[in-house]
């Protein structure tokens, strides 16, 4: 899409079957490296069958940023007022252990390329989602996937992530579970894992703490199991509460809202090691086409 210029008033576009208003697309949304609003519309355009099968069927909290990463944010877990009618959205009671419980939410879901349009048009540049699904019908499902998030305390960077990494996927083979590696966009890694059967997200999450103990006793040099920030530093989180289900983690092929623009990008085994790098849009952009979707090679 080209950038409208500075005087360009609003438009409407048809995108697929739906009516998408457009404002502004000529705003620059990271201001050190120039990229614009209609930069990141033709980034989830273009990625959109990646990025479409991992919000499939999750509701999205979105991290707004309305006039780019150096501007106001702020976090969007409900439908907002002025949603287009034919957004999908699901009212389900607030999970448990968060500062809504008690209270009914009004979820939104992107299900297509016209609702990506929408929220990044909108500033959503962050895209967050749990790890348990929400069918057609509005039923609520177990998770249907493990992550781990490894975050690096400094001075430890992605070279530790990527050592930490390895050391996680062997250990999660040893009990028939597959893992794709995906580079945050900002500072670490998440490793995710499909589930072979049901398991309720509290069973989840006690596998993923008794996980991250058992390889921080193992390896204490290098990985900590627990959040206190006097015991982390040179060394990797192993964050297991990701997969309590009030928690959302950034989804993979999502922009990050960071200085510079970076993706949450799934990777292939064999690059997970020295030199490891996170990646632009354009890189992402260039490996699906060249290579395909990590997540779609199982």
């Amino acid at each position: 899409m080209t950038p409208a210029g500075p005087q360009d008033p609003p438009q409407t576009v048809r995108v697929g079957d739906r009516d998408v208003r457009l404002t502004h697309l000529d705003r620059v949304l990271y201001p050190s490296t120039g990229f614009t609003k209609a930069e990141a519309i033709d980034y989830v355009v273009r990625a959109a069958p990646a990025l479409l099968a991992q919000l499939h069927e999750r509701p999205v909290t979105r991290i707004r940023f309305p006039s780019g990463v150096g501007g106001e944010t702020f976090f969007e877990k409900n439908t907002p007022r002025g949603a287009p009618a034919w957004l999908r959205r699901q009212t389900l009671p607030a999970a448990p252990g968060t500062d809504d419980e008690g209270k009914d939410l009004e979820l939104p879901f992107l299900d297509d390329v016209a609702g990506l349009v929408w929220a990044t048009n909108a500033g959503a540049l962050e895209l967050h989602t749990p790890q348990w699904t929400v069918g057609p019908r509005g039923g609520l499902r177990d998770p249907d996937r493990l992550v781990v998030d490894l975050d690096p305390g400094a001075p430890a960077g992605l070279a530790e992530c990527a050592r930490v990494a390895h050391l996680v996927a062997d250990r999660l083979r040893e009990d028939g579970l597959t893992t794709v590696p995906v580079t945050s966009g900002s500072k670490g890694m998440q490793l995710y894992a499909p589930l072979p059967r049901p398991r309720t997200a509290m069973q989840v999450r006690q596998y993923a703490r008794d996980l991250a103990h058992e390889l921080a006793a193992a390896h204490p040099d290098l990985v900590v199991a627990v959040m206190r920030k006097d015991v982390r530093g040179g060394k990797v989180l192993l964050d297991w509460s990701q997969n309590h289900p009030a928690k959302t983690t950034i989804t993979p092929y999502s922009l990050r809202g960071r200085e510079r623009p970076a993706v949450a990008a799934p990777r292939w085994w064999d690059e997970i090691g020295p030199g490891l790098a996170q990646l632009s849009p354009a890189e992402v952009l260039d490996r699906l086409d060249a290579d395909g979707d990590p997540f779609a090679a199982g």
